[in-house]
């Protein structure tokens, strides 16, 4: 059936969050039919309405710890909540999402032949004792900690995807995500640039964890979007894991100031106490990703910084 059209038909579970939405919109824009799948537990259909009237896009409402039967050519699997604050609220729904989703969305790859993506993250290295991250390295993980619900959950999500593709041959593709921001963060999920930008623009304290000489690595949401694109379509050959990040590496005190300068607000920086396994360092090695994806994030933090913070000055950002 897949020569009735030569429009590739993409899944993208979790297409309604942040960053599943952005890639609904570029997978549009390349000329896919595009089916969002979401349960909305942190999507919102606000990421996605102007897509519902685009006769190539569609939306499901459907939770990926149940099977899914759609016929499709590509799977980008998305489906987890990503902020410590939204994944630790259901700590064993979190799990589940990417156990059990993971295991659906394989089941249905292997029923359809679909290659199929998974959007892991750089949490699988944990507190890194190795600077930067090389996809060589296997991570230093607490494994009954408060994070370790979307930690393990997402090392337990490549295992089987691994395995799918050793005892089935199924096409897979693996992407380490390292901290993306951009449009359509939600105000309220707890990561540290929407944090710092929106308490910035109503004024309030800026909360610092720990002295802030923790370093991240910030990337912009459509450089990520392009990185996905680019494995997906890489050789079957390639399954990855890849990182895909921004090697630009800031302290979380550098960050909030940088906003605070930005933005011309008045906040003050106040200090609370670091919380447990919260990692010291991160910063991708992306090595792997310019050899074999030809891939670079090309947006200084400066610049997207600038999108972000005009996306929260607006009234779905700052003032939800």
């Amino acid at each position: 059936m897949r020569n009735y059209s030569t429009r590739k038909r993409v899944l993208v579970t979790g297409g309604a969050g942040f960053l599943g939405s952005h890639l609904c919109e570029r997978l549009l824009a390349d000329g896919d039919d595009v089916l969002c799948v979401d349960n909305f537990f942190t999507g919102t259909k606000d990421n996605i309405a102007h897509l519902i009237g685009d006769t190539h896009f569609e939306l499901v409402r459907h939770d990926v710890t149940f099977p899914l039967y759609v016929e499709v050519d590509e799977i980008y699997n998305l489906a987890c909540p990503a902020s410590p604050i939204h994944y630790q609220f259901d700590p064993v729904q979190t799990t589940k999402t990417s156990v059990h989703g993971a295991i659906n969305m394989l089941g249905l790859a292997k029923r359809v032949k679909a290659k199929i993506l998974q959007a892991s993250t750089s949490e699988v290295y944990g507190d890194p004792q190795v600077h930067p991250q090389t996809e060589d390295y296997w991570g230093n993980v607490n494994p009954i900690g408060i994070r370790s619900c979307y930690d393990e959950g997402k090392r337990c999500a490549e295992t089987l995807f691994f395995d799918y593709h050793r005892q089935y041959k199924l096409r897979i593709k693996v992407a380490r995500i390292f901290n993306t921001y951009g449009p359509r963060m939600h105000p309220n999920d707890g990561r540290v640039v929407s944090n710092f930008i929106v308490q910035a623009l109503k004024g309030e304290p800026i909360t610092i964890y720990g002295e802030g000489k923790q370093t991240r690595s910030f990337c912009y949401v459509d450089d990520l979007v392009d990185g996905l694109v680019r494995l997906m379509d890489s050789a079957d050959d390639f399954t990855g894991p890849v990182n895909l990040g921004n090697p630009g590496e800031f302290t979380i005190l550098e960050l909030a100031q940088k906003i605070i300068a930005m933005t011309g607000s008045k906040s003050q920086l106040v200090y609370r106490p670091l919380p447990a396994d919260d990692p010291t360092q991160r910063k991708p090695d992306i090595e792997l990703a310019k050899r074999v994806l030809d891939w670079t994030p090309g947006v200084a933090l400066e610049d997207g910084l600038k999108k972000a913070i005009a996306y929260f000055r607006d009234s779905n950002g700052a003032t939800q």
